[in-house]
């Protein structure tokens, strides 16, 4: 895997694995288009795993072209993150598996309308494992330390 930028890949790694925010995905439409979408994700090793429903167009358009990119970036100052492109690969038998591990990541009240929602259609889940080919990270701490940045309610 090539890496590149300022963090160390335990650094990236464990990045990854404390932010409780969507990845940004980005891969190409059927005519070619650049698209991005947000899913929650974890971090496992060299691979970030997702969920999906297995009719969903993301899901439809890997299968057909595996190629795509990703980035796990904080959404207000200091701005810092990792990007990366790799190939996915759909994984259907572990939907369920991935599905409830992200549940229990993003700390969705097991007994919430959302959980019980996504668990009742949770066997035409499909799991995406992305094998990271390519990975960089960015840290603008050190240069917005005195700025006086704040993040813009949103």
């Amino acid at each position: 895997m090539e890496t590149g930028g300022p963090w160390t890949r335990e650094q990236v790694e464990r990045f990854a694995r404390a932010s409780i925010i969507p990845a940004r995905i980005s891969f190409l439409g059927a005519a070619g288009e650049p698209r991005l979408v947000s899913l929650w994700f974890h971090w496992d090793d060299s691979t970030l795993w997702l969920a999906t429903g297995h009719d969903a167009y993301l899901a439809r358009r890997l299968a057909e072209d595996p190629r795509c990119g990703f980035e796990i970036s904080s959404e207000t100052p200091p701005y810092r993150g990792v990007r990366g492109s790799g190939s996915a690969r759909l994984v259907a038998e572990r939907g369920r598996e991935v599905l409830d591990r992200l549940l229990e990541r993003y700390r969705v009240d097991p007994d919430s309308e959302l959980a019980s929602g996504l668990r009742a259609r949770s066997s035409d889940e499909v799991a995406i494992a992305i094998d990271v080919e390519r990975l960089s990270s960015w840290d603008f701490g050190d240069r917005m330390r005195d700025s006086g940045c704040v993040a813009i309610p949103g």
